[in-house]
């Protein structure tokens, strides 16, 4: 069955307990050490979460590496609006061993990259944040994120990102 799926076009790994949306076709896989398969999808990467599976969209992927043999994701969580922007924080990384991890980092580099349309990091009063402009898959159009260093002010960055947001909203003349 499974030559005869991957004959047809269809990637999806053997026993993904994910629920893919309609469209949402599998580019690559990789299983991952101890159980699961990180799925790479327009959509997200889908990561293995107890006993099924969750994808994580591509814009609240904070960060992604790939060092020997381990693939570590820091996942973003939206914690907040500031107007038309939304908040930022990090969850804490997790790393997936994938002994034959193919072209997944690759591709989960392309869909990170692919994401984001604007960047800046500005420095503040006990740290500084990250403003971004990302593509949010499956949407029209782009989000402005802000996601403050620990320590920095998250107030005095929402009311900067709800500035910015505002801004770029006003068309120019």
């Amino acid at each position: 069955m499974n030559l005869l799926r991957r004959l047809l076009g269809d990637r999806t790994p053997d026993g993904f307990p994910g629920e893919l949306a309609a469209g949402e076709d599998v580019v690559d896989s990789a299983r991952v050490e101890g159980g699961g398969h990180l799925v790479v999808t327009a959509l997200g990467l889908w990561i293995p979460d107890g006993e099924g599976a969750r994808r994580v969209g591509w814009h609240l992927v904070g960060k992604a590496a790939w060092a020997d043999g381990v693939f570590t994701l820091t996942e973003s969580e939206e914690t907040g609006e500031a107007g038309a922007a939304v908040l930022l924080t990090d969850r804490a990384p997790v790393s997936f061993r994938l002994p034959a991890p193919g072209k997944v980092p690759h591709h989960v580099r392309l869909r990170v990259d692919g994401s984001v349309r604007s960047r800046h990091r500005q420095e503040l009063a006990g740290g500084g944040a990250w403003f971004v402009q990302r593509k949010i898959p499956g949407r029209d159009g782009v989000v402005l994120q802000a996601r403050p260093d620990p320590g920095t002010d998250a107030e005095l960055v929402a009311a900067i990102a709800g500035e910015v947001a505002a801004k770029l909203a006003t068309p120019h003349d």
